[in-house]
């Protein structure tokens, strides 16, 4: 297609805006009837900070309690608000009936028990990526989300950034034709972690409780608060730390839900320590409609592409969009730039690819999107159903690597087909009394 036939077509799908609001979504249940919405928020040390201090920015919104069972903390944050209590086990906020909703921010093995008992307390849920530490766990906050009919939404913040929701948009449109591949990446230059020693809990820690639902081991001093996310008892790798938002980025492009076919190469490759997951690892998600996902990750390695650290480009028939937190960027098929929608900054825009704790405008989009669905006035945009289909990609590339061979899939349900080593991995062993009821 030559550049002006190319600008003729698409000029009008990418220059509209979209509808970010969508009234009518129902009465939530929860929230109380002038509107105000009391939240607690679970899990501090790092992102979840941001998340107190960004949902008690929203307009008729308050942070009435900030959970960790780090009491120091728990100590610094509640110093940081002007409303909030104070505690270590976030159940005893879940015994105050004025609390509508939880936030959760705690480790990954923390995610679908805490969302779960949420849920059976009557609160809605807003809970970071991955939403579970296993696709078992995504299954059943799906299930339990549809039996108590309250509000999840998953942290993929990028499903509410207006630069996103529009390219997205023209892309289903038809701006680059008939779409079949999407690309994600995320390079960052992460250090090693040793090799760590049993120790004493530091003065301050309630451990048993940070490991809650894991089968519990003597503390170590290479773990807490943040290399959890590369062992496999506690965390899910770089792939569902991170990737989870760029191949959520492509699956929403490409309008493809389960893979047929899931393929991953890789290792802990940089450094020789404790690190049990992948510095470098290239999975790929087959579909049945003749559509391919891939995502690089490089966790220790952190030379950009695109020269982006982060982001996603969606190919077609007629050309290709690069897309990350920051905006876009539409090619044809002759590598000439069409359109750009790319600036740093923009308030939605303002958020560091790489920061481990993440906030911005972005964050607070979602969030208000979050708030304006529990109230009844917005669909949430990153509901637990959709948010399961992303993060259950992430965990079969984890699974095709760990078994080492192709997963053949079920495209309608995503599981593993005829492979009861692979299937073993769908869910996990719980330490005891943890298991989720079914």
């Amino acid at each position: 297609m030559h550049r002006r036939t190319f600008l003729a077509t698409t000029a009008g799908l990418v220059l509209g805006r979209p509808r970010l609001h969508a009234a009518g979504f129902g009465e939530a249940r929860g929230a109380s009837a002038n509107d105000h919405i009391s939240v607690a928020v679970m899990g501090v040390n790092g992102r979840g900070a941001v998340l107190a201090k960004t949902f008690a920015a929203q307009p008729n919104t308050d942070v009435s309690y900030i959970c960790d069972v780090d009491m120091r903390v728990t100590e610094k944050v509640v110093g940081e608000m002007s409303k909030a209590k104070g505690v270590s086990d976030f159940r005893r906020a879940l015994e105050d009936k004025d609390v509508d909703a939880l936030a959760i921010a705690a480790p990954d093995h923390w995610h679908a028990p805490a969302t779960l008992l949420a849920l059976e307390a009557g609160k809605h849920v807003y809970v970071e990526k991955p939403c579970g530490h296993n696709p078992r766990e995504g299954e059943l906050l799906v299930e339990a989300q549809k039996r108590y009919g309250h509000v999840v939404q998953m942290g993929n913040q990028q499903r509410s950034a207006r630069t996103s929701i529009e390219i997205i948009e023209a892309i289903h449109n038809g701006l680059i034709g008939r779409t079949y591949f999407g690309r994600a990446w995320y390079a960052n230059t992460r250090g090693p972690i040793g090799h760590g020693k049993v120790a004493e809990v530091p003065e301050g820690l309630d451990y048993d409780l940070w490991q809650g639902p894991a089968p519990h081991t003597p503390y170590r001093d290479n773990v807490v608060h943040y290399n959890w996310h590369w062992f496999w008892r506690w965390g899910t790798g770089e792939i569902c730390n991170n990737g989870t938002h760029e191949i959520d980025v492509c699956r929403w492009a490409l309008n493809v839900n389960y893979p047929t076919r899931v393929t991953s190469v890789g290792g802990r490759y940089h450094f020789d320590d404790d690190w049990e997951a992948y510095d470098t690892q290239v999975a790929s998600f087959e579909f049945e409609e003749g559509k391919t996902i891939t995502w690089e990750g490089r966790s220790c390695n952190g030379r950009p592409i695109e020269n982006r650290s982060r982001g996603a480009s969606i190919h077609g028939e007629k050309g290709t969009v690069v897309l990350d937190r920051n905006g876009y960027v539409v090619y044809d098929n002759d590598n000439n730039e069409i359109k750009s929608d790319l600036n740093e900054s923009k308030p939605e825009n303002q958020e560091d690819v790489l920061d481990t704790r993440g906030g911005g405008g972005m964050t607070a989009a979602h969030i208000l999107n979050f708030l304006e669905a529990v109230r009844g006035k917005e669909k949430p945009r990153g509901p637990i159903d959709e948010g399961h289909k992303s993060v259950l990609l992430c965990h079969l590339g984890n699974i095709a690597q760990r078994t080492g061979r192709a997963l053949q899939c079920d495209a309608k349900t995503g599981h593993i087909m005829d492979d009861s080593k692979a299937m073993k991995l769908w869910s996990r062993e719980y330490a005891s009394g943890w298991a989720p009821k079914t």
